[in-house]
């Protein structure tokens, strides 16, 4: 079974057989008026994650620092491929690097996908102090926080 993500739906010409998606995915599918929708909609199921595979995810994203690099619905895309053991597929690499460290397969799909996992600390643009986690604002001068790779 494969779990597809919105920009590998973007990316395939065809579909694979036995994909199943979050419902966030068909929702950004029709929000971008992506055509293939109509003829895909009977061919894709829809799974919504259980609430302790979100959890997990959540948990490995925050300690990779992906979590403010994952849009729920990645998160919900991580979680279904956790729930139903599919392949996931996804030029996404924060979705690769948190799915390598939770044990799940996947497959890049119009990149060339990670070659190792990455933990990323997020780093003030006004006074460079370094945080674990991504904030709206540095607590210490107010700037803005910017993803870097954690040494």
């Amino acid at each position: 079974m494969y779990v597809a993500d919105t920009s590998a739906l973007f990316a395939m010409q065809d579909l694979p057989e036995d994909v199943t998606i979050p419902p966030g995915v068909m929702d950004e599918l029709k929000r971008y008026d992506d055509p293939r929708v109509t003829y895909w909609e009977s061919l894709i199921k829809i799974t919504h994650p259980s609430k302790a595979s979100t959890e997990e995810v959540q948990r490995v994203a925050r300690g990779t620092g992906d979590i403010g690099r994952l849009s729920p619905v990645d998160i919900s895309v991580l979680a279904v491929a956790k729930d139903v053991s599919g392949v996931i597929l996804t030029d996404d690499y924060s979705i690769q690097n948190v799915a390598r460290l939770m044990g799940l397969e996947y497959k890049a799909v119009g990149a060339k996908g990670i070659k190792k996992v990455i933990r990323w600390d997020y780093r003030c643009i006004g006074c460079g102090k370094r945080f674990k986690e991504d904030l709206k604002e540095c607590p210490i001068c107010g700037s803005g926080l910017k993803s870097v790779k954690r040494r």
